[in-house]
């Protein structure tokens, strides 16, 4: 069965799908996989710069709910989720990321963009949008979602936007305001970017969704309707199927089948954008792992990263227990950033040892089947474990969407909490 997408027992439902942003067909798959897992480190250098310089912000009744149908972007290109909203009268798929704060697409006129799949949003099509003009409070708000100020355009009168993701990729355009459908739910006055200028790693999408912490993310801009809450649960698979992205906070509408335990959020204002966790613990099959990377276990859940990170200490003792579990299979070369990997060619089953993440105040992250092995090779002669080193002890580990499939990962922005429960997201 597939996500639906629009309300819900008063929520709304977006689609989440699967997205992958190597273009055209795949004639070499390991040629794929090494650009998917290269952009994938590019973005990790780009989070770990950002958090290492980050500049200051500000830090942030019955609620609607939406659920929006959340897919993977495998068609389009991309290890990413992406889902479909309406914007203006057009409807724009975008990437899903909890690492950033501005939404934005591709709009007309386009001075620099790259192919996208729908048709460019265009301005002066729609009665319902506005440019900010850059003398405005919204306009100074851009310091804390993109790191840099909001400067008047060439007309003296719009606010310019520039908003750069550190590994090449960027958008540049005008900050604006038009209404945005969300599953149902509209929203008069949405602030977003239109970007006239945009490179990088965003395939064939029209854009990104900012899910981040600061005034102008979605989040933020839907309190009143959404009351700050939202929750996403990933699909496994590449192709044909979806999971959802929930708007709201009514548990009604979540699938999950283990209860959802929650763990607080760490504050921090210099880094407002991100949301991170203290991670206390982490066991593979049942054996709890000593490392002094967790006497600071601050860690960085993200919707946009693929391949989990762990600081170098944390990484040796999961890899040394993991290869002692799994040492009655051959191993095989590394791959790309995975260095911990095996034939499985000849077996038809295997047993794989459990990983488990575990946080502050007991909430734990048993991680997916499908979240332990990277398939380097399809038939299974190269089958890497899906976990990274960081290269120093003093950098921030990451969660990524790799190990959070089959998950219902619940934002509560309000009270300061993130949740985890078993669900499975793959309606097809």
């Amino acid at each position: 069965m597939m996500a639906q997408q629009g309300r819900e027992k008063g929520a709304t439902v977006l689609e989440i799908r699967h997205h992958s942003h190597y273009s055209g067909p795949i004639k070499n798959y390991n040629d794929y996989l090494k650009k998917l897992l290269v952009s994938d480190e590019a973005r990790v250098s780009s989070l770990q710069s950002q958090i290492s310089n980050a500049a200051s912000s500000n830090v942030y009744k019955d609620s609607l709910q939406a659920q929006i149908p959340l897919t993977s972007g495998a068609n389009l290109q991309t290890l990413n989720y992406i889902v479909t909203v309406g914007l203006g009268n057009k409807n724009m798929t975008v990437i899903v990321d909890t690492g950033s704060d501005l939404t934005w697409v591709q709009c007309k006129p386009c001075f620099y963009c790259y192919s996208q799949e729908d048709p460019l949003f265009d301005p002066s099509t729609s009665s319902s949008y506005q440019a900010i003009p850059c003398n405005s409070t919204t306009c100074d708000s851009l310091r804390a979602a993109t790191g840099s100020t909001g400067v008047c355009g060439s007309d003296r009168s719009s606010c310019n936007y520039a908003l750069s993701y550190g590994d090449g990729s960027y958008t540049r355009g005008v900050l604006s305001r038009e209404r945005i459908d969300l599953g149902g739910t509209t929203m008069d006055g949405f602030i977003f970017g239109c970007g006239q200028s945009n490179r990088g790693l965003f395939g064939g999408t029209s854009g990104l969704m900012g899910l981040g912490r600061t005034q102008l993310s979605l989040i933020s801009q839907t309190h009143d309707q959404f009351g700050g809450i939202f929750s996403y649960c990933l699909p496994t698979r590449l192709y044909n199927s979806s999971g959802s992205l929930v708007l709201g906070g009514d548990p009604s509408v979540y699938r999950n089948s283990s209860p959802i335990s929650y763990t607080r959020m760490l504050l921090d204002p210099q880094q407002a954008p991100f949301y991170f966790l203290n991670l206390t613990g982490l066991k593979v099959g049942g054996v709890a792992l000593q490392a002094s990377g967790f006497s600071n276990g601050k860690i960085l859940i993200d919707s946009g990263t693929v391949i989990t990170r762990l600081v170098p200490s944390v990484y040796k003792a999961l890899k040394s227990e993991f290869v002692r579990q799994f040492s009655g299979y051959p191993s095989a070369p590394g791959f790309s950033i995975l260095d911990t990997c095996f034939n499985l060619s000849s077996y038809e089953e295997v047993r794989v040892p459990t990983l488990r993440l575990e946080f502050e105040g007991g909430a734990e992250l048993n991680v997916d089947v499908s979240g332990i092995f990277y398939f380097v090779k399809k038939d299974a002669s190269q089958v890497c474990l899906a976990i990274a080193s960081l290269s120093y002890e003093d950098q921030v580990g990451i969660i990524g969407n790799y190990q959070q499939k089959n998950h219902r990962v619940v934002y509560d922005t309000v009270s300061s909490e993130l949740g985890f429960g078993e669900e499975i997201c793959s309606y097809s």
